[in-house]
C-alpha cells in the first residue's frame, strides 16, 4: 500500500508523530522540576516526580531521537516526490523549537511555569 508520488499524506503523519512524541518526553522529563497539577496529586506527584527525576536523561535522549527521525521521515518523503503538509512542518518546527528551549533553559521554564501557577 504504497502511497502515491506527490501525496502529501504519505510521510505526514509519520513526521507528526515522531514531533508529537518528541513534544510529549521532553514534557515528562521536566516533571521532575515542575509537578503537574500539584494540589490535585500531590501525593503522586512526589512519586512520579523521583521516577523522572531518574528518567530525565533517557526522555530527553527520546526526544532528540523523536526530532532526528521526523527530520528522516520528511527527507525520505521528498525523495520519493511526496510534498509534505504545512502541518507537518508547522508541528516538526515547533517541536524543535520546544525541545531545544527545554534543553537549554529548564530552570527558567520551570520558573515561568511556577510563577504562572502562583496567580
Amino acid at each position: 500500500m504504497a502511497a502515491e508520488p506527490g501525496s502529501a499524506k504519505a510521510g505526514s503523519g509519520r513526521t507528526i508523530l515522531a514531533s508529537l512524541a518528541a513534544l510529549g518526553s521532553i514534557l515528562l522529563a521536566f516533571t521532575c522540576c515542575l509537578p503537574m497539577f500539584p494540589f490535585i496529586f500531590a501525593a503522586g506527584a512526589a512519586g512520579s516526580s523521583a521516577f523522572f527525576t531518574k528518567a530525565r536523561p533517557f526522555l530527553m535522549a527520546a526526544s532528540v531521537l523523536s526530532i532526528g527521525f521526523a527530520f528522516y521521515q520528511r527527507r525520505r518523503a521528498k525523495q520519493c516526490q511526496c510534498k509534505p503538509s504545512v502541518l507537518s512542518t508547522i508541528v516538526l518546527w515547533f517541536s524543535v523549537v520546544m525541545v531545544v528551549t527545554f534543553f537549554l533553559f529548564p530552570q527558567v521554564i520551570a520558573n515561568l511555569v511556577a510563577n504562572l501557577l502562583a496567580r
